[in-house]
């Protein structure tokens, strides 16, 4: 199982709600205070809203979501041959979930590829993907100090 994942910043969550709810046909996976998440069958994408972050209505980041952690891996080694930079984040927790995943860069935006692992009950990130340094190897990258913790 792979999809498309679009993470969108919203002005009202509860509006974006109701109307990705209505729009797809599904309700969503998951709500916490300024976050939701839907996962849709038809078609496979994962939706993820946020408030309270960036210009409402602008990309937040896309990215792909995987089954598993080897499906991360087989991208890494992928990535990582054709001799793109990417960050690899392994067991961080992140939008209420805790995943291992890369994020690959790329020349306008970069794209996060992950898995799910289980569930984790805050918003906080183990490493910022926005200030962190960029590795043009596989090779973990420690989170700054006074990182955001920002991340999907």
């Amino acid at each position: 199982m792979s999809r498309v994942q679009l993470a969108l910043n919203v002005a009202d969550l509860d509006a974006s709600v109701a109307f990705y709810t209505k729009l797809f046909q599904t309700e969503p996976a998951k709500i916490r205070e300024g976050y939701a998440n839907f996962s849709i069958a038809d078609p496979p994408l994962k939706l993820v809203l946020f408030t309270g972050v960036g210009e409402p209505g602008s990309l937040n980041h896309i990215g792909v979501e995987v089954g598993s952690t080897d499906e991360v891996a087989a991208v890494i080694a992928r990535t990582t041959d054709l001799g793109m930079e990417q960050e690899v984040q392994e067991n961080v927790s992140c939008c209420f979930a805790v995943q291992d995943k890369t994020w690959v860069k790329g020349p306008e935006n970069d794209w996060e590829f992950y898995t799910v692992l289980a569930d984790a009950p805050s918003m906080s990130c183990g490493a910022d993907a926005a200030t962190i340094g960029w590795s043009s190897t596989a090779e973990p990258v420690a989170e700054p100090a006074g990182s955001s913790g920002g991340c999907c």
